[in-house]
């Protein structure tokens, strides 16, 4: 057990934050029109690796929607993959990786919050059915902030104009 957690379980939660914190770094890329190639593959690799190790659970537990989530993300990855690697973000390719990679940022997004409310006593007390107005808000708020972060995003990315000529 490491902090309380199984081996699967710490993987999984530690995959999880590399693909929030290098998402963020890719999105604020993307608003600055960058590709930061690095981190897109850290991003899109831990974030693909997540939502994989999501299914181990599943001989754990019955189909939850936190599956749902993660095949959501899957599908959402396996788009923005081949968009960015494949296509090379050429003509409609660049907002269906920039659409597609911010949903997929959204779902791990949305899982940390639902596991902030879980996991933190003051949190829970807010929200212990995670049908409570601060759950809700919360939540709102997440995806109205990724709403704006992605259409900003697709408006911003224009990936040509920052390769060298």
């Amino acid at each position: 057990m490491i902090l309380g957690m199984t081996p699967l379980t710490f993987a999984h939660v530690v995959l999880s934050l590399i693909g929030i914190v290098s998402g963020l770094v890719v999105a604020i890329g993307l608003l600055q029109s960058e590709r930061r190639d690095g981190w897109t593959a850290i991003f899109l690799l831990s974030t693909l690796a997540t939502s994989v190790t999501g299914f181990f659970f599943f001989s754990l537990t019955p189909f939850l929607p936190s599956h749902v989530v993660g095949i959501l993300s899957l599908i959402a990855l396996a788009f923005a993959v081949p968009a960015f690697y494949v296509f090379d973000l050429t003509g409609a390719w660049r907002w269906i990786y920039v659409t597609c990679a911010m949903i997929a940022l959204y779902f791990n997004t949305f899982v940390l919050v639902v596991q902030l409310f879980r996991k933190i006593p003051a949190l829970h007390a807010l929200a212990p059915t995670e049908s409570e107005p601060p759950f809700a808000i919360v939540q709102g708020i997440v995806l109205v902030a990724f709403v704006i972060l992605t259409i900003a995003a697709v408006r911003a990315l224009h990936p040509r104009a920052s390769l060298p000529a």
